[in-house]
């Protein structure tokens, strides 16, 4: 995906108004990070790591000079990001996200309709925050050589906080696997619950996953997981932000038939993960043999591979 393909799918979605902002403000959708709002407040974005403000005019200016977003500019997002048809995307909407052409995802916020004591939808929507998604090809390059272990390949855990690339990272990762050095690819099967991976449309991915790797669109994970191991007959299992009692299960059965599992977590460090009850425990049995940690420091964002005991094995700055 290129920056024009970028600038396409993100001006598809917004408001009018909002895209003539921001066709004059012009930005590098390669440095653009997320686009905010909310009702009321300025036009923000996150652009090459600093939060900004928006005037009217398209430039980024102080707070006092921010276009105000209205609430007509959100409604009308909300109506091209669901297609006029938000009953068709309750399921995303109920978990407090959409994912759009392109695997760009939106995070949404306002009030929250509840119904035997979960959540039914949120409504009306007055926030949003559209993460700017994007490959990184080569980004994983250097990553990949030290998720092996005398041949084999080693169950993975990528771990960082929020905004930080853990989606970037893997779906290279994946690339990487799958096309491997001529004949030596894996056959990769990538679970996609909230199609930011593969960015499929109609089934298609629009992001290269690799030549050898299949793909479960918009399947919970899992179910997603069991049923690549019955019918795909995958090396390697890719599944992006696990955490719940259900993805645990069903990875354990994953590491227990044999296929190498690599997922992505939300986590700070180690010693955060450690104190959850599954990744603690899974910790101790020593479960996964490598963690790559995505840490922001002084000098930027950089990567650390650690082993099952959480020495460091290597450590390098992540490509830009």
């Amino acid at each position: 995906m290129n920056n024009t393909q970028r600038e396409e799918q993100i001006m598809r979605v917004l408001a009018v108004s909002l895209r003539q902002i921001f066709k004059k403000l012009s930005p590098d959708y390669d440095r653009l990070e997320e686009i905010r709002l909310r009702i009321g407040s300025p036009l923000t974005v996150t652009y090459g790591g600093l939060p900004l403000f928006v005037s009217k005019e398209g430039q980024f200016c102080g707070r006092k000079d921010a276009c105000p977003v209205e609430a007509g500019q959100l409604r009308e997002t909300m109506d091209y990001l669901s297609s006029y048809s938000r009953y068709a995307f309750e399921s995303q909407i109920r978990q407090g996200y959409l994912t759009v052409a392109g695997g760009h995802r939106v995070g949404l916020g306002g009030h929250v309709v509840m119904e035997d004591g979960r959540v039914k939808t949120i409504s009306p929507v007055t926030f949003l925050n559209i993460r700017i998604a994007r490959e990184v090809p080569g980004c994983g390059q250097e990553v990949v050589p030290w998720l092996w272990d005398r041949g084999r390949l080693c169950d993975t855990l990528v771990v960082s906080a929020p905004g930080l690339g853990k989606t970037t990272l893997l779906r290279d990762i994946i690339r990487i696997l799958s096309d491997g050095d001529g004949e030596r690819g894996c056959t990769v099967g990538v679970v996609d619950e909230r199609s930011e991976l593969a960015a499929c449309i109609q089934g298609v991915p629009q992001n290269d996953l690799g030549s050898r790797t299949d793909v479960l669109d918009g399947c919970s994970k899992a179910e997603g997981m069991l049923m690549l191991v019955r019918s795909m007959s995958p090396r390697v299992i890719a599944v992006d932000e696990v955490g719940g009692e259900e993805d645990c299960r069903a990875m354990e059965y994953v590491m227990n038939c044999g296929c190498c599992l690599i997922g992505t977590a939300h986590g700070i460090d180690l010693s955060e993960l450690k104190g959850r009850p599954v990744f603690g425990r899974w910790m101790r049995e020593e479960r996964f043999e490598r963690y790559v940690l995505i840490e922001r420091g002084q000098e930027g964002i950089s990567y650390r591979v650690c082993g099952r005991d959480g020495r460091t094995l290597w450590r390098g700055k992540r490509p830009s």
